[in-house]
């Protein structure tokens, strides 16, 4: 576990904050101060703050959610496992998947829990129609399924009615880490990426996609687009 100051995102401002969404590309960033940064930001914005999502990519990590069970860490090997305040079971994150992490007011846009959950749902089915992949969701297991094994999971937490945590998407991924758990919960469940039905398709490509699903499906009429790195917070 890294022991990095957490990074506190610095929104741009916006002359209609409430309908503008910052998209900030991270590359490839350590889980625990980008989850440290998720909730600082959450915790200190107001009403002038912009809602931003950040896409990124992780460097290999178990996450383990609120409502985990230990016995559904199988072998976890030398990957780390980080107990974290999002809701569901365990998870993995590793290079060459698309993480996406909406710090929305939902307040603010007059935006539930669940219609955010499908919105992101219905984004990655979006996103695989594009590449002529057809996918669905599951009643009773959220996230997104394709010839019924997971290719996107989901978790999320509210606070005071602001969103963190987020969306998991698999492109271009060793899946073998999957195998050392139980997926979501879910002993035996199959999980698959992108490039395992349709190779060559590039993770930006897939990322762009994406972020033009998200912002559609959320209502943002306008999109600032940023790579400048998250500054450190400071203590």
């Amino acid at each position: 576990m890294s022991n990095a100051a957490p990074l506190m995102a610095e929104s741009s401002g916006s002359t209609d904050v409430s309908n503008n969404l910052v998209v900030r590309e991270l590359g490839i960033q350590d889980y625990v101060p980008v989850w440290q940064s998720m909730q600082a930001y959450t915790d200190n914005r107001d009403e002038n703050s912009a809602d931003e999502l950040w896409l990124l990519q992780h460097p290999p990590v178990f996450t383990q959610g609120q409502a985990g069970k230990a016995e559904h860490i199988l072998m976890p090997g030398d990957i780390p496992v980080v107990p974290v305040d999002r809701g569901g079971q365990v998870t993995y994150h590793g290079p060459g998947q698309i993480v996406a992490y909406p710090l929305l007011d939902l307040n603010r846009r007059d935006l539930g829990v669940r219609q955010l959950v499908c919105d992101l749902e219905q984004a990655v089915i979006n996103t695989l129609s594009t590449f002529e992949i057809k996918a669905v969701r599951r009643e009773g297991m959220p996230g997104v399924y394709v010839n019924n094994a997971k290719i996107a999971s989901l978790g999320l937490r509210i606070r005071r009615g602001k969103s963190f945590h987020g969306l998991a998407f698999n492109v271009a991924m060793d899946l073998e880490p999957f195998a050392r758990i139980n997926p979501c919960g879910y002993s035996g469940l199959e999980v698959i990426d992108i490039n395992r039905l349709c190779p060559d398709i590039d993770l930006l490509q897939v990322q762009q996609v994406l972020t033009g699903q998200i912002r559609t499906l959320l209502g943002y009429t306008s999109c600032e687009m940023t790579t400048e790195p998250l500054a450190m917070a400071h203590n």
